[in-house]
């Protein structure tokens, strides 16, 4: 159609679409901007909003309380284990001075110092002892570090057993949410699917049409970015099944408005030539010649042959001669263009 246009209706057209882009650009920014506040109606939900509380504060302190003892029992057994160990040490060189001093005794054959013996025998047998009970109470140490590590890992089951529960509640109220968001989307984008769908049908043609064609962009926009992303997906059933729909719906409305197109089209054929190139605009004609198409049928004619006057599709007149000075010249044209004679439409 632009070669049927005067330059300055070109830059005019061009013009008003960059108007259509900027309106169309505000409206994103704005229906973009509201969208964006939409979640903001809903409460963020947490797990601890599920979770059975009295049960979680009981388990979280026994935790606490539990790693506290650990703890301190830690510290003690660090305290028992450095006397158990100096008392192994004591108790090891008592023994070998006792067994360097029965070598001795033994070499020397000085068996009258029973009393001495026993001395030692006592010293060592008092350090074998103060060794025992330095173990005893590292194993008691060691028992009760057990005993509440053990409880800090019953108490851990159970919270992890409530938090569990708490998150499972929580995914089931985000896809409730997550639904009503989407309605909530759904209410707001659908209104203006729906007019953008009457503004093309009807008004994509008329005087306000980069307006008309601005909203429209924006309708997309908002269907397929700021809708269609945040469709729920329930293990994709829905998407897949919405996108089968949509994919019917519009297959469908393409092949209806194909039928009818290729019906008036039949229809046209039918009619006289004459009427034919009158109900052709002016402009029409003109865009589908100049991509070497007939304006009637729209199938590809070889209009550099000057044999070729009428379509050899449906007929209709294409090329006749002017009446003031023989030229051939298109049917469609309004002036001859050898001569400038109006031309009338036989």
């Amino acid at each position: 159609m632009s070669k049927a246009q005067r330059l300055s209706e070109k830059w005019f057209r061009l013009a008003l679409w960059c108007i259509a882009i900027v309106f169309a650009s505000f409206l994103i920014g704005l229906g973009g901007a509201l969208m964006k506040n939409l979640p903001l109606v809903e409460h963020t939900l947490q797990s601890e909003d599920f979770i059975e509380r009295p049960a979680a504060e009981q388990a979280r302190a026994t935790i606490q309380q539990q790693r506290q003892l650990a703890l301190e029992i830690r510290d003690a057994l660090d305290q028992a284990q450095l006397k158990l160990e100096a008392a192994r040490q004591d108790s090891l060189a008592s023994r070998d001075s006792l067994s360097a001093w029965l070598a001795s005794r033994t070499a020397t054959q000085q068996s009258a110092r029973d009393a001495e013996l026993m001395q030692r025998t006592e010293a060592l047998e008092k350090l074998k002892i103060t060794e025992r009970a330095a173990r005893a109470i590292v194993e008691a140490e060691r028992q009760r570090l057990l005993d509440a590590q053990q409880a800090e890992g019953r108490a851990q089951q159970r919270l992890d057993a409530l938090q569990r529960q708490a998150d499972e509640q929580l995914q089931d109220a985000l896809q409730r949410q997550e639904l009503r968001v989407f309605v909530y989307r759904l209410a707001l984008t659908l209104p203006f699917l729906v007019a953008a769908g009457w503004l093309f049908a009807r008004q994509r043609r008329s005087t306000w049409w980069p307006f008309v064609w601005g909203f429209i962009f924006f309708a997309l926009f908002v269907f397929f970015v700021e809708l269609v992303p945040y469709l729920p997906s329930y293990g994709g059933y829905v998407r897949h099944a919405v996108g089968i729909l949509i994919t019917v719906l519009v297959g469908r409305q393409a092949i209806v408005a194909l039928n009818r197109y290729l019906e008036r089209q039949r229809q046209a054929e039918t009619k006289p030539d004459a009427e034919r190139r009158q109900e052709l605009p002016y402009d029409t004609a003109l865009a589908r010649l100049g991509k070497n198409v007939c304006p009637g049928c729209e199938r590809t004619v070889d209009l550099n042959n000057p044999q070729i006057d009428y379509c050899p599709h449906c007929g209709i007149c294409l090329f006749n001669h002017c009446e003031h000075c023989q030229q051939r010249k298109s049917t469609f044209a309004r002036f001859c263009p050898a001569c400038g004679t109006t031309a009338t439409r036989p």
